[in-house]
């Protein structure tokens, strides 16, 4: 018996990276999953994983911002699935460099991946959750940054993102608390993806969405940053999904409205 049986879950950005280990987790513990990427292998192979595990997923493939995503989300889940139980909000990419270089592109781009596509996603969501109660509590988990909570430099963009993800947030627990649906945020630190990767390719870029976005860490740098993280080292994508697990649990029903640091104590 896992604690998310009979659970249906949704999660964007999950073909890769954090997004993919939360479905895996989410999975494992019983729910059943949509699998999101804006490509279709990884989407598919996620999917295929969750399978050959006993598990239970379909992949939604597209981009989170593009129009009418959102409702296909939603819809996979509940034709798919017959229900919405969790909806996990990861999807996103940095795009990064100071105010003065940045493109109106750059800014519109990071804002429209981070913050409004989850405010779509949970928008679409709305009427289902609304003309189906149901005796458990329903999850939503957004995920913010750091960098949303104290800034960083060259990440204008992407902080404001973030940052716009808490209140967000906040705002939705308010507004969702009477059809018994928890909405929190987590706030991760320095987690290892293949955006954040040490690299001594200074030119290391990822094609996303047809945007060519430089990605990576100096080892220099890199080395660094892990000396002032308490537990020494970065996060892994496991340990990221384990923070958004234990937000979908019945455990947490009693919380709702918060912003889960997870830095391993850097600040």
């Amino acid at each position: 018996m896992g604690t998310l049986d009979g659970k249906v879950a949704i999660v964007s950005g999950s073909g890769r990276g954090i997004g993919r280990e939360v479905a895996l987790k989410l999975a494992s513990e019983g729910a059943s999953v949509v699998i999101n990427d804006l490509d279709k292998g990884p989407a598919e192979e996620t999917v295929a994983d969750i399978v050959a595990s006993g598990g239970k997923a379909v992949a939604c493939v597209g981009s989170v911002t593009e129009d009418e995503f959102a409702e296909r989300f939603v819809n996979t889940a509940v034709d798919s699935f017959g229900g919405l139980d969790i909806i996990v909000n990861n999807a996103g990419y940095t795009w990064d460099t100071v105010i003065q270089k940045m493109t109106d592109e750059q800014w519109d781009a990071i804002l429209d991946v981070h913050l409004k596509a989850p405010f779509r996603i949970l928008r679409a969501a709305q009427p289902y959750i609304k003309a189906n109660p149901t005796d458990h509590h329903r999850k939503v988990v957004n995920v913010s940054s750091v960098s949303g909570q104290y800034g960083n430099a060259g990440q204008a963009n992407y902080s404001s993102a973030k940052a716009g993800v808490i209140g967000f947030t906040k705002t939705m627990a308010k507004e969702w608390g009477r059809y018994k649906v928890n909405v929190n945020a987590v706030a991760y630190g320095w987690i290892l993806t293949r955006m954040t990767e040490a690299t001594a390719e200074d030119d290391a870029t990822l094609d996303i969405g047809g945007r060519t976005i430089k990605v990576g860490i100096n080892p220099q740098i890199a080395a660094a940053a892990a000396a002032t993280i308490p537990l020494g080292r970065p996060g892994t994508p496991e340990e990221a999904a384990g923070a958004i697990y234990l937000l979908c649990t019945q455990e947490s029903n009693y919380v709702s409205g918060q912003c889960l640091t997870v830095d391993a104590g850097q600040r």
